[in-house]
């Protein structure tokens, strides 16, 4: 089984409340969750958000959904997605990723999934060994064996909080893969951090998402290059 967890929370430091923002209709996260309802090869998603009171109208949000939502602890997200795949076999997969990422690529995820499967390492990522794909295009899969690992030997706050680094700060004790592209895109923005990344995933929805819902990174690529105004949102360059 290969299982997507979503992290998710409401209490975003730099723009509060991010996941249910309003994007052509419906909030953030659920696009999101559509696109990646796109990838056939998950046969399961769980976002999992905190335990704390804040996070209550993401969870109400995403039931009414039909999303299924595993709740623990805010700060130990280690331990949250840990808790997640309780009742999980360990050679089962999980597949990581965030809910500041409403452009996800499910093309790039299944090949970051063929591309696992096939080189046969502990952990692959979208950003290794180096990063080529946008920011926000980020997707990282693993064993949930290695995971239950992980949760019981990481001790570091920074492991805790950031679930993976464990992994891949030990390149000495764990097989690494992942995938990169010829073109170098390790500048653009296409995440949700800033208001100014909430105006350009709100722009490329509205000039896209209503003739194709299915809009794929290349018609992102394409709108953007004709449209300096959108090149200028962000705090990076983008292409």
């Amino acid at each position: 089984m290969i299982v997507a967890l979503l992290q998710a929370r409401m209490s975003s430091t730099r723009l509060p409340g991010k996941v249910l923002a309003d994007v052509v209709g419906a909030p953030m996260v659920l696009r999101q969750v559509e696109r990646l309802r796109r990838v056939a090869s998950i046969d399961r998603l769980i976002t999992a958000t905190s335990n704390q009171a804040s996070d209550d109208p993401l969870a109400e949000t995403l039931e009414a959904a039909g999303v299924e939502v595993f709740r623990g602890s805010l700060d130990d997200v280690l331990g949250r997605f840990a808790g997640a795949v309780a009742g999980l076999a360990d050679d089962d997969l999980m597949l990581r990723l965030t809910a500041d990422c409403p452009l996800a690529d499910p093309v790039l995820i299944e090949a970051l999934i063929g591309e696992h499967l096939a080189n046969g390492a502990d952990y692959s990522a979208t950003t290794l060994p180096h990063r080529t794909y946008p920011i926000g295009l980020d997707a990282e899969i693993l064993s949930v064996g290695l995971l239950r690992l992980m949760a019981a030997e990481a001790g570091d706050p920074y492991e805790r909080e950031h679930v993976t680094p464990f992994v891949y700060r030990r390149p000495e004790r764990f097989r690494l893969g992942g995938l990169t592209q010829a073109v170098d895109e390790s500048q653009v923005r296409w995440t949700v951090d800033l208001p100014s990344d909430l105006d350009f995933v709100r722009a490329v929805y509205e000039a896209l998402y209503p003739a194709e819902p299915a809009f794929t990174s290349d018609d992102i690529r394409t709108l953007v290059r004709g449209r300096p105004d959108l090149a200028s949102l962000g705090d990076l360059p983008r292409i």
